[in-house]
């Protein structure tokens, strides 16, 4: 490609924040949540990188023809890919496509096809912009994307930081991360935590069900621990997992637990999934303890079950459907609490929002 910088880049990306920063000077817009991606494009070549900067153009084979329509002859664009079903992002359905078959891609293109929201210009023919200031990368954004139709978007933004602080509040209803901010006077820097991103935090009591070892082998260190919520029905349902802890706390971990493992898998309420193969919870579609991760296949996520009698702490920003979106950070420990305490409707619930209103009909 014959760009004013080539493939790979790495993404500015985000420190986090608790609030939308002070003072003037700031572009905010919507965090959206989906898979980070940068397109190059020269002529009739297209290439979609990810974060980790590696090739996504086999996992969403329907953006290629709208990239090679709708944008500049030669171009480089910052942005995300998002899938949108029932008025909410389907980060569940984005999963899906990480797929070894492309028939099995192609099919699910077909079923939900996925979106793409620009944020960013980076290039546009000969030029390198990554130099100019975030304003003038958004209103050249603005003018070659002004027009554009389904399935590439522009992301709103606004200077009102009331109308940000509205967003904040309104778009996790629509499945919507939270808010980033940008310094209009801002160069793109690669690599760098550039931005802000302002993200929703809130607190849920679970039960410990099981862990994993860490990464360094079985026996050694607890590497997460494995969370639960019960239904209304009494079903308990896992929710994700929490691994914010030191070294020194890992291994007191192991020791604290271990009375939890004796006898741990008579009448463990994930007990069918312990004796079920990767293959069968990825062919289910359902997300257990044990499932291999869609993004390091040679990952060990298999797990260690406890009995359900010590109940956690954790923070998490928001729920995918009936999960934590994200690992959830420790706070503390409950023993004030019994594992039948924690239930689903313990959380806060946000009213859906119209997604059409950034979408269109």
């Amino acid at each position: 490609m014959a760009l004013p910088f080539s493939h790979p880049v790495e993404p500015m990306l985000a420190k986090p924040s608790s609030g939308l920063p002070p003072g003037d000077g700031w572009l905010f817009e919507p965090k959206w949540d989906g898979f980070r991606a940068m397109v190059f494009k020269d002529g009739d070549e297209v290439f979609i990188q990810s974060r980790e900067l590696k090739p996504l153009d086999r996992y969403f084979p329907e953006l290629a023809l709208p990239f090679l329509k709708q944008l500049p002859e030669r171009c480089v664009l910052d942005g995300e890919i998002v899938i949108a079903r029932g008025g909410a992002l389907d980060f569940d359905a984005l999963l899906l496509r990480i797929h070894p078959a492309d028939s099995r891609v192609r099919t699910l293109a077909a079923e939900s096809p996925a979106s793409f929201v620009a944020w960013d210009l980076l290039a546009l023919g000969d030029e390198d912009l990554r130099e100019q200031p975030q304003s003038e990368r958004r209103a050249r954004l603005e003018a070659v994307l002004g027009g554009a139709t389904a399935p590439i978007y522009l992301t709103p933004a606004t200077l009102d930081r009331a109308v940000a602080a509205d967003w904040f509040d309104r778009f996790e209803g629509a499945g919507l991360d939270g808010v980033v901010a940008k310094r209009l006077d801002g160069t793109y820097q690669p690599g760098k935590r550039a931005m802000v991103k302002v993200k929703h935090e809130r607190t849920a009591d679970c039960v410990v069900a099981g862990f994993r070892w860490h990464k360094n082998g079985l026996g050694t260190h607890v590497g997460s621990l494995l969370l639960g919520l019960y239904d209304a029905g009494g079903k308990l349902h896992h929710v994700g997992i929490t691994a914010s802890f030191t070294w020194e706390r890992r291994e007191a971990l192991l020791a604290e637990l271990a009375p939890l493992r004796d006898d741990a898998l008579n009448n463990h309420p994930w007990r069918e999934w312990a004796d079920q193969a990767s293959f069968g919870a990825e062919g289910s579609g359902q997300r257990l303890p044990g499932a291999s991760s869609r993004w390091n296949r040679g990952k060990d996520l298999s797990w260690e079950p406890l009995r359900c009698k010590r109940v956690v702490e954790v923070a998490y920003d928001h729920m995918q459907g009936d999960r934590f979106r994200h690992a959830s950070t420790f706070r503390r420990w409950r023993p004030d609490r019994t594992p039948r305490d924690c239930r689903y409707d313990q959380l806060e619930t946000t009213a859906p929002f119209l997604l059409s209103r950034i979408f269109g009909e």
